[in-house]
């Protein structure tokens, strides 16, 4: 049996001072936290609704869950994790509501089609195939951005949220884990079937670029 201790997740968490004076009842504690994380669950959300309308109010209500549930707050992972976890169950309960009313349900669709900022949303970022921005380059660039967002949207929500997680947030294994509430080897699974569902769309454009991330 191994002598290491247990660690506390939360432990080494940069944002356990303010998290403390909120769970106080500072509220000003907390605006800082919102300032801080603010772009962060926003982003996060647009990923999921592409709605961006939608996702003021919903990054809005995240905040407002977090407000409410931080007395109970055992700092088990670190702030962002949980803070992490409620905007995904926010957005999914808007996901699922959506589904069951048809005039969201269109008006997603539309916000869907037009709604595209080739930044935040994609792995590779224009101009990331070269040094130079030629217009081959920006081409090829968008050209796999898109593949790459066709992937995802193509394969199973759980496997796209692990694998953004992972590549676009940054998370660690056990974030995800904790995040997605599921093992850790569940996460290992399902990020390995996500890149390989997509690394399937890329490699007939990887071949014509030369470009071996996938």
């Amino acid at each position: 049996m191994s002598d290491t201790p247990a660690t506390d997740p939360g432990a080494n968490d940069i944002d356990r001072p303010l998290v403390l004076r909120a769970q106080g009842g500072d509220s000003r504690a907390f605006d800082l936290l919102v300032v801080k994380y603010q772009r962060r669950v926003e982003r996060l959300i647009l990923r999921m609704v592409r709605n961006p309308e939608m996702t003021v109010d919903l990054a809005q209500e995240t905040f407002i869950r977090a407000w409410r549930a931080i007395p109970k707050f055992r700092a088990e992972s670190t702030f962002y994790t949980w803070l992490h976890r409620i905007a995904v169950n926010t957005a999914k309960r808007a996901l699922m509501n959506q589904k069951r009313d048809p005039v969201a349900q269109a008006l997603l669709a539309r916000h869907v089609s037009d709604e595209d900022d080739g930044g935040d949303e994609t792995f590779i970022q224009p101009g990331a195939l070269t040094t130079t921005d030629t217009p081959e380059a920006v081409l090829a660039s968008r050209e796999i951005a898109e593949t790459v967002n066709t992937a995802l949207n193509e394969i199973s929500p759980d496997l796209s949220q692990a694998l953004t997680l992972r590549e676009l947030e940054g998370l660690s294994y056990e974030e995800i884990a904790q995040v997605m509430d599921c093992p850790i080897g569940t996460v290992r699974s399902r990020i390995f079937r996500a890149r390989e569902a997509v690394a399937q769309r890329l490699r007939p454009l990887l071949g014509r670029t030369g470009d071996k991330r996938w």
